[in-house]
């Protein structure tokens, strides 16, 4: 039976998405990229044309969107939400976390606010904006299934701190932003799970603000790295007490690479890392802003939780591959 109760949660809801959709639309793109095919038996170049998504993060035409929709193309276009058509420059792309910046020139654009990943809890309302199989801005809803969840990136490495969504994405909505009911992106979509319901990924865009700093300035991104797969876990109120420890979440050490940095020092898997050279560590986001272009080959210490204890270990980070 519908009760006054729940007509007033659907509209509540209802007004949320709206509010959110109207907030942020306006900075959603299409992304067209065309590449140079060849066709057998008689070779020929033809045009092989995909399409994705993105959106503008400042007024000046900067936009993000995902590594793999412009990676390889010869010429990038942008259609934006008024009907313009324009080209666009890649600024920087990073492979490892899937992400690029372009550039476009315009005037009267209108960029998406920024949010904040780390305040994320799992069953929030998550928004996806995008371009599936080339219906504009189409809009799907769900919530926040999971947080720090890591996934194999096209190139082979994992990307770490994914937000996992129930939002529905298909192809074309890679680079899209995910947006919170209040209107801030806190990530951009970037995978789905073929044949899988409900299952579907989004960087968090704290790792994107890094990247995007350093694309900016350099148009790659260099990074340091030790060697672990981990994910976000909590550790009880009264282990935080008794260690005397700032915060009650760390990074699990899920698996370790063989000769990696931290397998040297002698983490083990099931090691929970609380601190990295003195910082603490309350998550994946926090142990990737550490590990930076600064901290390759220089030695430092890792401090972990194992069997209820605090140790800490030397540990001299390598440049992740590219």
């Amino acid at each position: 039976m519908i009760t006054m109760s729940n007509l007033d949660l659907l509209d509540a809801y209802s007004r949320a998405v709206v509010s959110a959709v109207e907030r942020v639309g306006p900075s959603v793109v299409r992304v067209d990229a065309s590449r140079s095919a060849t066709t057998t038996p008689r070779p020929r170049r033809t045009d092989a044309a995909s399409t994705g998504s993105g959106f503008l993060f400042t007024p000046d035409g900067l936009l993000l969107t995902n590594c793999h929709v412009v990676r390889g193309a010869e010429r990038l276009h942008v259609v934006l939400v008024d009907g313009r058509r324009l080209r666009a420059d890649v600024v920087g792309e990073d492979p490892c976390t899937d992400l690029a910046v372009m550039r476009i020139s315009a005037s009267d654009l209108v960029s998406a606010p920024l949010g904040h990943s780390s305040a994320l809890r799992v069953g929030q309302l998550a928004i996806a904006i995008g371009n599936p199989l080339g219906f504009e801005h189409t809009v799907t809803t769900g919530v926040v299934s999971a947080l720090g969840r890591s996934l194999p990136s096209r190139g082979g490495t994992l990307i770490e701190d994914v937000i996992q969504t129930d939002a529905s994405l298909n192809p074309g909505n890679s680079g899209g932003p995910l947006v919170t009911g209040a209107g801030e992106v806190i990530g951009v979509n970037t995978a789905m799970i073929l044949g899988g319901q409900g299952l579907s990924f989004a960087v968090a865009i704290d790792t994107a603000r890094h990247v995007v700093t350093d694309l900016i300035r350099d148009g790659r991104v260099r990074r340091s790295a030790i060697g672990i797969r981990g994910q976000d876990t909590r550790f009880p109120p009264a282990l935080t007490r008794a260690l005397g420890l700032s915060q009650a979440r760390g990074v699990l050490v899920i698996e370790l690479m063989a000769d990696g940095a931290a397998s040297a020092a002698g983490v083990r898997e099931g090691d929970i890392v609380v601190a990295f050279d003195g910082s603490p560590v309350s998550g994946i986001s926090d142990l990737l802003r550490v590990l930076r272009a600064d901290a390759i080959g220089r030695a430092a210490t890792i401090t972990v939780i194992r069997d209820g204890r605090l140790r800490e270990l030397n540990v001299t980070p390598r440049e992740a591959a590219a």
